[in-house]
């Protein structure tokens, strides 16, 4: 599936993960895809949701409102508390061995410059469902690519994750959005 995505539907994945990374989100959501659009605005899916009134900043603040997220520690030191393990002690004794810090992994630095933590950020299941949903949109449509408009009309079809609720909340009426997305595509036989 991903062959046919187009440079613009890459580049989306891409920011999607670095809005993960940033946020600090355990796996790349809807939300996420969406930020990941809203990145570039010179492409279709973006200029549209922007004559809505839906940018960028304006989509994060909803996220953040809506993805709430405890500290991963917080979490680890939970779970490991129930089992009488009492994680800041470990924390204490590694540090005073090997130095303050030696158990926070340093950023690393991507091949653009910019930071990234090195692992793996998976995908949730209603990412995948709207990807899915994104090439069954450009068969829909008889493309034989997969862009960033596509991506958005697989969000709005999968209509359930965090995304479908932000543009909702957005006061965006879900059906004209798909209906000018599907007239703007409709007129592009090629990617741009």
């Amino acid at each position: 599936m991903f062959e046919r995505f187009t440079d613009q539907a890459r580049q989306t994945v891409k920011l999607a993960q670095e809005n993960t990374r940033r946020l600090k989100h355990p796996s790349i959501g809807t939300e996420h895809l969406l930020l990941g659009l809203l990145d570039q605005p010179q492409t279709v899916s973006a200029r549209i949701l922007g004559r809505h009134g839906l940018d960028h900043d304006r989509a994060n603040l909803a996220v953040v409102r809506l993805v709430p997220h405890p500290p991963k520690d917080a979490l680890d030191a939970d779970a490991l508390e129930t089992i009488g393990i009492d994680l800041s002690a470990i924390r204490e004794k590694v540090e005073a061995a090997f130095g303050p810090g030696s158990l926070d992994r340093p950023p690393q630095r991507n091949h653009r410059g910019g930071l990234f933590s090195g692992r793996h950020i998976p995908f949730s299941a209603a990412a995948k469902k709207s990807l899915e949903l994104s090439l069954r949109e450009a068969i829909a449509l008889k493309h034989k690519y997969i862009g960033d408009g596509h991506i958005l009309l697989g969000l709005l079809r999968e209509g359930e994750g965090v995304a479908s609720r932000v543009i909702t909340d957005a006061g965006i009426d879900t059906e004209t959005l798909r209906r000018e997305i599907v007239r703007e595509l409709g007129t592009r036989r090629t990617p741009e």
